[in-house]
């Protein structure tokens, strides 16, 4: 199943964790409209605009998923509205140049630039609310104990 033109249902559930878990990852109808809603109005211009095939490394994840994985309980992949994108070593935009075109070009409810340096994150994760966007954008990173903390993007 199509999502968008370029982006399939099979893209956004596989896991090899829940293969290997034995865990559904089918999203139900209100997920699944969810993800039509991130594929068309924020996957689909990225693909777009560079020409280029872009990579979903996270999409949907079911909630028995995101607890074997020890996802945040509030993440937005559980809902259908996360996608995390990562095109390093690949042929195409760098991570760098997604988050920068999704920043300036796109209506989205949250950005994160996924640790990484101060010149590339190591993944973008952006988050699509088809009730309203807040338009929030944050830059992930490890704090002196090792806990992932979220500061106000500043550039």
């Amino acid at each position: 199943m199509q999502l968008s033109k370029n982006l399939s249902l099979g893209e956004v559930t596989k896991s090899t964790t829940a293969i290997r878990l034995g865990i559904s990852n089918m999203p139900n109808e209100v997920e699944l409209n969810a993800l039509k809603a991130i594929a068309t109005e924020i996957f689909q211009p990225i693909r777009e605009h560079f020409g280029k095939p872009i990579f979903v490394s996270s999409g949907f994840r079911s909630e028995n998923l995101n607890r074997a994985i020890g996802g945040s309980s509030q993440s937005q992949h559980c809902k259908g509205q996360a996608l995390d994108l990562d095109m390093d070593g690949r042929d195409g935009p760098t991570n760098r140049e997604v988050f920068d075109y999704i920043r300036k070009n796109l209506d989205f409810d949250q950005l994160i630039w996924e640790f990484g340096d101060d010149f590339n994150p190591n993944w973008v994760h952006v988050s699509y609310d088809k009730s309203g966007n807040r338009k929030n954008i944050l830059v992930a990173y490890k704090d002196k104990d090792g806990y992932t903390r979220y500061k106000p993007y500043g550039r």
